[in-house]
């Protein structure tokens, strides 16, 4: 009997793009360009010393995400399907009044760091005029591609996060404190470390995602035709979870490398991606600046048509439209509809008095509104078997929850606090 032939590398890779699923793109998308602003600023601020989070967010973001997965993949529903049809009305209007406005400005805020730090690439194309391309570019991708191919595009786009592991790599990293303040949480009652804290955790633990993640599961079966069972459910369990450590891998190194290079360099205030990115290069050179600017366009391409497309499904859902990426525009007309609107909408308010980082404060302070009613709508969703049928949460999935549900809440009503 012959010995099996390895398969190939090029086999093995296919293999391994395929065993992705939604939980990577979902994980990835959440170190969008505002994401990159709030990591970078906390550590400008504070150098090493918010690392902790990295460890701390990371089985908060796995147990939302796994709940939000294991709803789509059990009820074949979106998340806003499942409440209208279980919960007053008031609830599901006060999601959509809320979420709303927050994706829009987060949209805004992304496609403006794109054109900025474009502009800085390419100084004779001036930033507005590169996100007017970035907007058309996505309008004509989510619209006329279809569900398979936005979906490997998605995936293929995360390779561009790989860009911030690389900055510790090629500056000088005092390795020893990394690690200290990694392990060892530290704590100040300054307002601006609250503040950081706070924007950490919305950054992180965001709705449009739990939106996102629920249809992705959704349209993921629908495309294979598979039956959910036990099987399913832990490859979608294994998939959250490495989707999530992949994007607090990057926002750990992204805070290291601005704790390296700008904390170090006294540069404590950093308000936009393109002020880091300008910062990094005369202090890290030409590569750790090119590979910051890459990241940001990189990012943006992958979680804004995530940020547009929860926003289509939330309202799809809402109005009993046909929906989905898997479907042509002439089948989900409202869909798509309402996906081009959030982008030209999100591509406006840079023409407005808004700065991106008011529409990141905006936003982060909207989604600290709305986090805690969704976890807890989540949570209770989860324990009905009526809805979950044999899914229903285990105990050590409630006790996670209900410590999320806990800590978005405290850190939400601190965040109201400190602004007023």
């Amino acid at each position: 009997m012959g010995m099996k032939r390895r398969p190939s590398f090029k086999t093995r890779l296919k293999r391994f793009r395929k065993s992705m699923g939604p939980g990577l793109i979902t994980g990835a998308s959440d170190d969008d360009p505002s994401g990159i602003a709030t990591y970078t600023q906390a550590g400008a601020k504070f150098g090493t010393g918010l690392l902790w989070t990295a460890i701390v967010t990371y089985p908060l973001m796995v147990v939302v995400q796994e709940m939000c997965a294991r709803i789509g993949l059990v009820t074949k529903q979106g998340l806003t399907g499942i409440i209208k049809r279980n919960y007053p009305r008031p609830v599901l209007y006060l999601v959509l009044l809320v979420s709303f406005p927050s994706i829009i400005l987060n949209i805004g805020a992304d496609i403006a760091a794109m054109g900025a730090v474009s502009n800085l690439l390419v100084p004779a194309v001036p930033g507005w005029t590169w996100s007017i391309i970035f907007t058309m570019a996505l309008l004509y991708a989510t619209i006329v591609w279809n569900y398979r191919k936005i979906s490997t595009v998605l995936k293929w786009l995360c390779i561009s996060l790989f860009a911030y592991l690389m900055i510790p790599m090629i500056t000088k990293t005092d390795w020893v404190s990394a690690i200290k303040n990694t392990l060892i949480p530290g704590f100040h009652t300054s307002t601006d470390y609250l503040m950081a804290l706070v924007g950490i955790l919305g950054t992180t633990i965001s709705p449009y995602l739990f939106f996102w993640q629920t249809s992705m599961e959704v349209e993921e079966i629908t495309e294979r035709h598979v039956v959910v069972d036990k099987r399913i459910i832990s490859a979608m369990e294994t998939d959250v979870k490495g989707g999530m450590l992949f994007t607090n891998i990057v926002f750990y190194f992204i805070i290291l490398a601005a704790g390296n290079v700008l904390y170090r360099a006294g540069i404590h205030q950093i308000d936009t991606v393109e002020e880091a990115a300008m910062a990094l290069k005369p202090l890290a050179g030409d590569s750790a600046y090119v590979l910051f600017a890459a990241g940001i366009i990189g990012t943006g391409l992958l979680a804004i048509p995530v940020l547009a497309g929860s926003l289509s499904y939330i309202m799809a859902e809402t109005f009993d439209w046909q929906e989905g990426l898997n479907k042509k525009f002439s089948e989900a007309r409202g869909f798509y509809i309402t996906m081009g609107i959030a982008l030209v909408m999100g591509l406006l308010i840079q023409f407005l008095d808004i700065s991106p980082i008011q529409a990141l404060l905006y936003t982060a302070i909207l989604y600290g509104l709305i986090a805690p009613l969704l976890i807890g709508l989540i949570l209770h969703i989860c324990n009905n078997p009526v809805i979950m049928g044999r899914y229903t949460n285990k105990r050590l999935t409630n006790i996670l929850g209900i410590i999320t549900l806990l800590i978005m809440t405290s850190t939400s009503i601190l965040l109201l606090y400190q602004l007023l």
